[in-house]
């Protein structure tokens, strides 16, 4: 076992919710998980450390024990784009550095769910994105859609990428993001239609918070676990 890479159709739309939501329910099998988020743009001080709210979010779900700078390598204070972000604070993104935080990770656990930053093509410096990062780590990938006027399109464009990209693709997971949408689950059956060599593993509810709110039966539990197996 090693772990997932979590991308989505855009940024906003859930991927830390869903990723400590795949924590949580790996974790129910008995499994050692941790969440990473190597790159964090929008931090504050926190105990006297720039830390970012979604990577605590991830500390909080994992049942793994890290220091802070071993799941989030890169935290810039400004929410703005990570290169921008980057350039601004003077730091170079070094994904061989993040990966060297991975093997670590992967070393003290059973699964590691990475939380990509951004939608896919998130540029992390003026030659990289997440899509390279992600083939550096080779993990399954799961694609985050989040459900909004224009997620057919994402989704389209987001899947299309990863499957040029060659890596394992463990699935798709449906996020609702807006309290009413509408044709909801129009939307849902055309996604799975078009996103037809996805695996769908679940549906979120519209929700504001995990805490004391499970929603691991949403999950597709099996097909995670059994896409922990997939091989290039």
């Amino acid at each position: 076992m090693s772990g997932f890479f979590v991308t989505g159709t855009d940024t906003e739309i859930g991927k830390t919710f869903v990723s400590s939501l795949l924590i949580r329910v790996l974790a129910e099998e008995d499994l050692r998980v941790v969440g990473m988020k190597p790159i964090a743009s929008g931090a504050k001080i926190v105990d006297g450390v720039l830390k970012n709210e979604d990577a605590l979010s991830l500390m909080e779900a994992s049942n793994v024990i890290t220091k802070y700078n071993e799941i989030n390598p890169y935290v810039f204070e400004e929410a703005v784009s990570p290169h921008i972000a980057a350039e601004k604070a003077g730091v170079e993104i070094e994904i061989e550095q993040i990966k060297n935080n991975f093997e670590q990770l992967k070393n003290k656990s059973d699964v590691v769910v990475i939380e990509g930053v951004g939608g896919w093509l998130a540029p992390l410096s003026y030659e990289t994105t997440v899509s390279d990062l992600a083939k550096t780590l080779s993990q399954p990938i799961i694609l985050v859609v989040g459900l909004r006027l224009g997620c057919l399109s994402h989704a389209l464009l987001t899947a299309e990428a990863i499957r040029q990209s060659g890596l394992p693709i463990a699935g798709w997971i449906a996020n609702h993001v807006k309290k009413d949408f509408s044709y909801v689950e129009k939307n849902i059956s055309t996604l799975k239609h078009v996103l037809h060599d996805f695996p769908f593993l679940g549906s979120i509810p519209f929700q504001t918070s995990l805490k004391n709110n499970k929603q691991q039966h949403h999950l597709n539990k099996q097909l995670l676990i059994n896409s922990l197996s997939i091989k290039k």
